[in-house]
């Protein structure tokens, strides 16, 4: 087994060279809706590549036990993700810098509830990681033609958590 990774809280600080976090941390940008809607504006640089367009899905995705064995991150090189949880429960994010075309020492974060992120179009990244059911998020993602997703295998397995 590989080295261990501490989790620690999302902030916008710490993964702003991963991605976006999209929460409503802050005054609203403007109240809408007659006063009674604060939007908070324009939270995520969505980054299509090529002939890609804009999509949302949803995926379902199984809960996850802590310590997780991370033994793969993923990419999309022609593609920004935004993940949007449909509940209020938290989930992990595990992200890695790359060094030269591979994955560096991962980093691992733990969403507070009503977070999102917005993975930046080639970051390094592990699978979707609920920690509680339904697991059920709405993913902001490239719709287009090409090959849009590397995996790496690490040759030793982290431990998450």
């Amino acid at each position: 087994m590989g080295d261990h990774i501490g989790i620690e809280a999302l902030g916008a600080a710490a993964f702003a060279p991963f991605g976006d976090v999209l929460d409503t941390d802050g005054a609203p940008d403007k109240l809408i809706n007659q006063g009674l809607c604060g939007r908070y504006h324009d939270r995520a640089t969505l980054d299509f590549g090529g002939q890609g367009r804009a999509g949302i899905s949803l995926f379902r995705a199984e809960p996850r036990r802590l310590p997780l064995r991370l033994e793969m991150v993923e990419r999309h090189p022609e593609g920004s993700q935004a993940f949007l949880p449909m509940s209020l429960d938290p989930f992990l994010v595990v992200v890695a810098p790359d060094m030269g075309g591979v994955p560096g020492r991962p980093l691992a974060f733990r969403t507070a509830p009503g977070q999102g992120i917005n993975l930046h179009r080639g970051t390094w990244h592990g699978v979707l990681t609920p920690l509680a059911a339904p697991g059920l998020f709405a993913v902001v993602d490239r719709i287009g033609p090409g090959d849009n997703l590397q995996e790496h295998w690490f040759a030793r397995p982290w431990t998450v958590g």
